[in-house]
C-alpha cells in the first residue's frame, strides 16, 4: 500500500517553502523533500546503531550530490554519470554541516550521516539554503538525538532594501549575498559576500536575517511534534569527574608554566604533548579506553586554563593583548616566471600566492545547476602537511582546502576589474607554507599582493583578519588575529575581509548561544581597525598595481569583427585560425559576438596577428587604395585580390593611362598592383581602377572618368550591334559594350559565320 505523506508549508520572505515527508526513504532515520518554486532538494539523516569507542570526537558526515537530472541535463563526462562532487556541491555540503554540527550532544559517538540530493533545479532559486533547511527537517523528525531545529535564509540588499531569499537574477543586482543559519535564540553560521558593505549594514542584515528565519523554526518544531520519531537512546562518551580532577591536578601547573614561558607554536606543542603523554601513562596505563578519556580530560583542562588566563589576566597564549596583531611582513615578485606573486607572513602563518593570466577560453567552465556557465577569476588554496610540521600523503584538494579557497576568492571578487577593462582569465594559487591560524585570511592578503604585482588594475586592495571570542557568563573577550589554539578553544571563528570602504567577505561559526548585537558590533569594529592596519603594511611594499604586465605575461589585444566574418577568420576546419596562431606564436579566442582576443607575451606578434585578422575581415571601402595580387586575367580585364578572399575587377580601360589592347600586355597572374575601389554594386561586385592611382585622381575624378568611359563604350556597342542587324550583331554588340572598347562588330569572324 502506498504510504501517506505529510505536507507542511511556511511563508518565508513572501515565498512558499513546502516540506513533505512520509513517502520517500522509509528506512532512513528521517527523510524529507523541500521545494521552493521549481527547485527541490531531498535530505535523509541516519545514525549507526553502535557508538565508536576509539575516537574523541563526534563522527558526522554531510554529503550533497548534485544530480544533473534536476536540471534536465545529462552529465558531460565520458560515462555520462556524475563523478566526484563539484566544488559547488562540496561548498553546499560544508554550508549544511556548519550550523547542524554544534547542536549534536557533545558525548555522542555514533556515526551520523546526512545525505542530500538535488531533485529539481529551476535556475531561479539557489539550492544551498534549501539544503540547510531540508537537513534540519530530516534531523528533527528522525530518531537521532539533536538539539535543533536550525533555520536558514539568504539575505540580499537591492537599492538599500533587504530582500529575503533573492533569486539568482536578483542577486546580480544585490550588493550583499548573506547566508545565515540559526536557532530561535541565536545565529550559528554566517557566510557572506559583499560589495564593500559597511559594518553597521552587515549587523542590520544579520538581525534582519535572524528574524526572517523564525517561521522556519516554527514549522520545523511543528513537524517534529506531528511526525517526529522518538529520539533513540545512545551510549554516551563520559569522562568521570574524579578522572578529570586527577588530570587537572597533574597537568594544570605545567600548562600554566608553558604558557608563561616564551615560546613559539612548536615549542608550546612539544611541552603540551609531553604533559599529555605523561598524564596518559600515569592515569591511563595500558587501557586504551581509559587513555582516550585521559586525553579528552587533558584537552578540557587546557581549554579551561587558556580561557581563564584570557578573561582574568587579559593575556592570550602567546602573550598578546586582545587587539594585538602578530608581526607582519610582506614581499612581492618572488617568482621570476610567474605573472605575479605575493608573500604574506603574519606571525607563524605564511602564505605565498602566485597569479597567472590566461585568455578568455581558459576560463573555468562550470557544469553545475546554477545559471553561471563560466568563471574567469579562480582562486585555489593548498594546505600541505609541512605547513604544520606533519607528515602525510598528498591527495587531491580536501573539503577544507576547497572551502578556504572559495572564501578568499569571494573576498577579492568585488575588486576584480570587469572583462571589458581587463580581458584576462585570472587564476590565483595560495600555497600555505606555515600555519598557525587564519591561513584563509592570509591568502586574501597574499592574493592582493599577487594581483598588484601582476599589474591587475584592482579597484582597491583587500585584507582579511580572523576574530575570536571567549565568553563565560557575562564576561567576554573579543580577540583580534586569532591563532590556532584560540580558534580551537574559543567560542567563535569570525573571518572578515574587506577594503578601506567596507566588507567584501564574511564567514562566521559560533559554538555557543547568546552572541549579542553588542558583541557582534564590537567584533566587526575590531576587525575593521585590524584590516586598515594590515592594508597599511601591505601598501608599504607595493602601493598600487604595477603600470605594466611582467615580461612573460601575455599582452591582450581585442579586435571586433563582424559576426558574419567569424567563419572567414576560422577557416575550413579551423585551418586559417590555426595558421595565424602558429605563425605568430599567439593564442586567439573568438567570441560569438565577434570579439577576438589575441594574447602573446610578444606585443609585436600580437599586433601581427591582429593585422592578419583585420585583413581577413576588412570590408572594401569605395575610394580607398589597395595593393593586391592579380589572381585571374580575362580578355576584358584583370581580377585582383585586394583583401583576403575578396576580389575586384580592373576593366581593361582602367588598367593604364594609355589605351590597352591586351590585358596581358600590362599585368599577369601573380603581379602586385595598386588600385582604387571606385564602386561596389548591389551584388557586392567590386570595380577597381589602376588608372586612377597612376593619374593621382580623387574618387570623384575617377568616377567621372569611369562614367564617361562607360557611356562611350555603350555608344560604340550600340552602333556595332545595330550594324550587325542580326543575332551575330546583337550578341557581339552586347559583348563589346559590356566587356571592352575593342572593335568587335557583328560581321567579324565570330559573328559572321555563326549566322
Amino acid at each position: 500500500m502506498q504510504p501517506a505523506s505529510k505536507r507542511f508549508e511556511a511563508i518565508v520572505g513572501g515565498q512558499v517553502m513546502i516540506f513533505e515527508t512520509g513517502k520517500l526513504a522509509m528506512q532512513a532515520g528521517g527523510a524529507v523533500t523541500l521545494r521552493m518554486g521549481g527547485t527541490m532538494v531531498f535530505a535523509a539523516a541516519t545514525m549507526s546503531r553502535e557508538a565508536r569507542s576509539d575516537i574523541d570526537f563526534f563522527p558526522l558526515r554531510v554529503d550533497y550530490e548534485e544530480r544533473m537530472y534536476a536540471g534536465g541535463r545529462i552529465p558531460g563526462s565520458f560515462f555520462r554519470r556524475e563523478g566526484r562532487p563539484s566544488e559547488e556541491a562540496i561548498l553546499t555540503a560544508r554550508l549544511v554541516d556548519r550550523p547542524i554540527r554544534p547542536l549534536f550532544p557533545k558525548d555522542l559517538r555514533n556515526d551520523v550521516q546526512v545525505i542530500l540530493y538535488s531533485l529539481s533545479a529551476d535556475e531561479v532559486h539557489p539550492i544551498d539554503i534549501l539544503a540547510i533547511n531540508a537537513a534540519s527537517a530530516a534531523l528533527m523528525i528522525s530518531d537521532i538525538p539533536w538539539n535543533g531545529p536550525v533555520g536558514a535564509v539568504r539575505v540580499g540588499r537591492i537599492n538599500g532594501e533587504f530582500v529575503v531569499n533573492p533569486t539568482f537574477q536578483e542577486l546580480e543586482q544585490s550588493d550583499l549575498d548573506l547566508r545565515i543559519a540559526g536557532t530561535r535564540e541565536a545565529i550559528l553560521m554566517v557566510e557572506a559576500g559583499a560589495k564593500e558593505v559597511a559594518e553597521e549594514v552587515m549587523v542590520e542584515a544579520l538581525d534582519f536575517g535572524h528574524r526572517a528565519l523564525q517561521p522556519i523554526i516554527d514549522l520545523l518544531e511543528k513537524m517534529a511534534a506531528e511526525v517526529g520519531k522518538p529520539k533513540r537512546a545512545y551510549e554516551p562518551f563520559v569522562v568521570e569527574e574524579d578522572l578529570k580532577a586527577q588530570v587537572a591536578e597533574l597537568v594544570t601547573e605545567g600548562i600554566r608554566a608553558a604558557l608563561e614561558a616564551p615560546h613559539n607554536k612548536a615549542e608550546l606543542n612539544e611541552v603540551l604533548d609531553s604533559l599529555r603523554q605523561e598524564a596518559i601513562e600515569r592515569l591511563g596505563g595500558e587501557d586504551a579506553s581509559l587513555a582516550l578519556k585521559v586525553k579528552v580530560a587533558f584537552e578540557e583542562v587546557l581549554k579551561q586554563v587558556v580561557r581563564q588566563r584570557i578573561l582574568e589576566q587579559g593575556i592570550r597564549p602567546d602573550g598578546r593583548g586582545y587587539t594585538d596583531i602578530r608581526p607582519i611582513w610582506c614581499e612581492v615578485d618572488i617568482s621570476p616566471r610567474a605573472h605575479g606573486s605575493g608573500l604574506f607572513t603574519r606571525g607563524e602563518t605564511q602564505v605565498l600566492t602566485l597569479a597567472t593570466l590566461g585568455t578568455p577560453r581558459e576560463a573555468q567552465e562550470l557544469d553545475t545547476l546554477t545559471p553561471t556557465e563560466f568563471k574567469r577569476y579562480i582562486h585555489h588554496y593548498n594546505f600541505p602537511p609541512f605547513s604544520t610540521g606533519e607528515v602525510r600523503p598528498l591527495r587531491g584538494a580536501s573539503r577544507r582546502e576547497i572551502g578556504h579557497g572559495a572564501l578568499a576568492e569571494r573576498a577579492l571578487l568585488p575588486v576584480i576589474p570587469p572583462e571589458e577593462e581587463f580581458p584576462y582569465t585570472l587564476r590565483l594559487v595560495s600555497e600555505v607554507l606555515s600555519s598557525n591560524g587564519s591561513t584563509s585570511m592570509a591568502s586574501v592578503c597574499g592574493s592582493t599582493l599577487a594581483l598588484m604585482d601582476t599589474g591587475v588594475p584592482i579597484k582597491a586592495p583587500v585584507a582579511g583578519i580572523a576574530m575570536g571570542l571567549i565568553k563565560e557568563g557575562n564576561r567576554y573577550a573579543v580577540l583580534t588575529d586569532i591563532q590556532g589554539m584560540e580558534d580551537h578553544l574559543g567560542d567563535m571563528d569570525f573571518k572578515v575581509a574587506g577594503t578601506w570602504e567596507g566588507i567584501t567577505a564574511l564567514q562566521m561559526d559560533i559554538k555557543i548561544a547568546g552572541i549579542t548585537r553588542e558583541i557582534m558590533s564590537q567584533a566587526l569594529e575590531q576587525a575593521r581597525q585590524a584590516r586598515l592596519f594590515i592594508l597599511d603594511k601591505m601598501l608599504e611594499v607595493i602601493p598600487e598595481p604595477r603600470s605594466a604586465l611582467k615580461p612573460h605575461a601575455p599582452r591582450m589585444i581585442i579586435v571586433q569583427i563582424p559576426v558574419d566574418k567569424i567563419g572567414a577568420v576560422i577557416g575550413p576546419g579551423g585551418k586559417t585560425i590555426r595558421a595565424i596562431q602558429e605563425e605568430t606564436d599567439t593564442k586567439i579566442d573568438i567570441m560569438e559576438d565577434g570579439r577576438v582576443f589575441i594574447a602573446s607575451p610578444n606585443e609585436d606578434n600580437a599586433n601581427e596577428a591582429r593585422e592578419r585578422i583585420e585583413k581577413l575581415t576588412e570590408a572594401p571601402e569605395v575610394g580607398r587604395i589597395y595593393t593586391g595580387r592579380v589572381v585571374r586575367v580575362t580578355d576584358f580585364g584583370a581580377f585582383v585580390e585586394i583583401l583576403p578572399n575578396t576580389d575586384g575587377m580592373v576593366h581593361i580601360s582602367q588598367l593604364d593611362t594609355q589605351p590597352v589592347r591586351r590585358v596581358e600586355d600590362v599585368v599577369k597572374v601573380g603581379d602586385e598592383i595598386t588600385v582604387m575601389v571606385t564602386g561596389i554594386d548591389p551584388l557586392g561586385r567590386i570595380r577597381l581602377s589602376r588608372q586612377a592611382v597612376l593619374e593621382g585622381w580623387t574618387l570623384e575624378e575617377a568616377l567621372a572618368y569611369d562614367k564617361a568611359s562607360r557611356e562611350k563604350r555603350n555608344q560604340r556597342g550600340g552602333r556595332s550591334g545595330g550594324r550587325g542587324g542580326n543575332r551575330g550583331g546583337g550578341r557581339s554588340g552586347g559583348r563589346s559594350g559590356g566587356r571592352d572598347n575593342r572593335n568587335r562588330q557583328g560581321g567579324d569572324s565570330r559573328g559572321g559565320p555563326r549566322r
